[in-house]
Formats: C-alpha cells, structure tokens, sequence
C-alpha cells in the first residue's frame, strides 16, 4: 500500500483566495468583466473578514468562480491558468508547506493538491510545486470542449474533498490511515477525519479549538508571511521559516519512524 499527503490550498498553501488571484489575472488579460471581478472581490472579502469559508455562501462562490468560463475552450483556460499561476499564486505559496511537501517526496509519499479551485487550475498548481497531481472541481465540456457553465458533478468543498480522496486512494491503492491532511478550515473536517495523520495549518478558530482536544498538530504560518509583506529584513525572514519547516520535518521523520 502506498502513501500519501493531501493539501488543501487556499489559506493552507497560500494566504487569501487562489480564486481571487485567477480572476484578477483573467481581468486583466480581458477575460473576465467587472462585475465578475466585484463577486470575487466580494467573496475574497468574506474569506479575510471570517477567517473561513461560510458554508451557507457556496452556491454564490460556485456561481462566481465557474459562471464566467460559458462559452469559452478549456485549452485557453488550461493556458491563462498556467500564466496567471507561474505570476500570481505559486509566488505565494508557503515556503515552510514547499519544504513539508518535498519532505514527503523524500519519505516516498504521493502528494495531492485537493481545493475546490477549477481542476485546471488545481492541475497547473499541483505541476508547479512538484506534487503527484491535483483534483478540483470540474466543469461541464461539450463535445468540441466549449465550457457549458454548469459543474461536472458537485463543487470540490467539505465533504465532496473526502469523498474525492477516498476515489482516489481506492484507485491507486493509498492506505489512509498512514497518509497525512493538511488544511485551514473546520469544513475541512471530512478530509481530516479520513486520515490517520491530520494536521491544521493556519487554522480557524473552530479547527483550532478541535485540533488541540484531540492533539492534532498545529502550523501556524500566516505571522511569518505578514512579516514578509510589510518588508522584514531577508536573513530575519528566512530563518524563521527554516526553523518552522524544518520542526515540521522532523515531525513526520519521527512518526515515519515510530512506525518503521
């Protein structure tokens, strides 16, 4: 049996909504209009002012991320989606999840990017940090390839994530309770609970509080890349995030361990 980590993205690999980011870089490449920028703006707003997804706002999320992309191929997304994260998302990935993610390369585990970002998206991210593949949400093709905008099955979020991975692991014969989740979001919980080894990056309020009852670790990231943004000195930076990186290795080097 194999093994394998599963992460999620927004808020776990990057600060903020890689939705947000994908549609400021179709904005501008005059893919998108304004009022498609507003609804992300709107649902950026909302992930930054509650520290979380809201459930309840998911089929306005769905609506916003994936409405826009009617009548477009997905060869030109495939391809903007590639730009826009070379530009915008990998850049801002965090450097402690980078080095947990080639860790686990190391220990000989297949790494997974699970988001409800398009798969397209999902696929370019995973691609770019060096991971197994990615799985997001699907949309609607017709036969030419043309976007329908409707969803091809249901929006990868909360539970779907769990349903997703379990697929995947029954397919390439991933043992779950030797692998390894990380995410930000109580919403999340199905995908945690699924694993043997969960862990809480940079986690709400709600997951926070759970996490430390049932002695689950806990990252936290988001100090470190605030500091970052406003300018800390280089040397200042880095070392803080070597030490982080490096506790976390020597977390899963010591599990890996145990077991062996």
């Amino acid at each position: 049996m194999n093994r394998a980590a599963f992460f999620d993205l927004d808020k776990t690999l990057i600060p903020g909504s890689s939705l947000f980011l994908l549609a400021r870089g179709l904005y501008e490449r005059d893919f998108l209009r304004a009022r498609h920028i507003a609804k992300f703006a709107w649902t950026q707003f909302l992930f930054v002012a509650l520290g979380r997804e809201r459930m309840g706002e998911v089929d306005d999320i769905q609506e916003a991320a994936f409405g826009f992309v009617k009548g477009r191929h997905q060869d030109e997304l495939r391809q903007l989606g590639r730009e826009i994260a070379q530009e915008r998302i990998l850049p801002r990935v965090y450097e402690d999840i980078a080095r947990v993610i080639e860790h686990h390369h190391k220990l000989g585990d297949e790494t997974w990017l699970i988001t409800a970002a398009p798969q397209e998206l999902a696929e370019v991210i995973a691609e770019g940090l060096g991971m197994t593949g990615g799985l997001g949400t699907r949309s609607e093709l017709d036969d030419s390839g043309i976007y329908t905008g409707r969803l091809a099955g249901e929006l990868l979020h909360g539970p779907e994530k769990a349903k997703a991975v379990e697929r995947l692991a029954a397919d390439r014969s991933i043992d779950l309770r030797e692998s390894h989740a990380y995410s930000d979001s109580i919403n999340d919980m199905p995908l945690l609970e699924s694993v043997g080894e969960p862990h809480a990056v940079n986690p709400d309020h709600e997951l926070r509080r759970l996490a430390r009852a049932r002695g689950w670790p806990v990252h936290e990231l988001r100090s470190r890349r605030r500091a970052l943004l406003i300018g800390i000195p280089s040397t200042i930076a880095a070392a803080g995030l070597f030490s982080a990186g490096v506790a976390i290795g020597l977390w899963l080097n010591r599990r890996s361990s145990q077991r062996g």
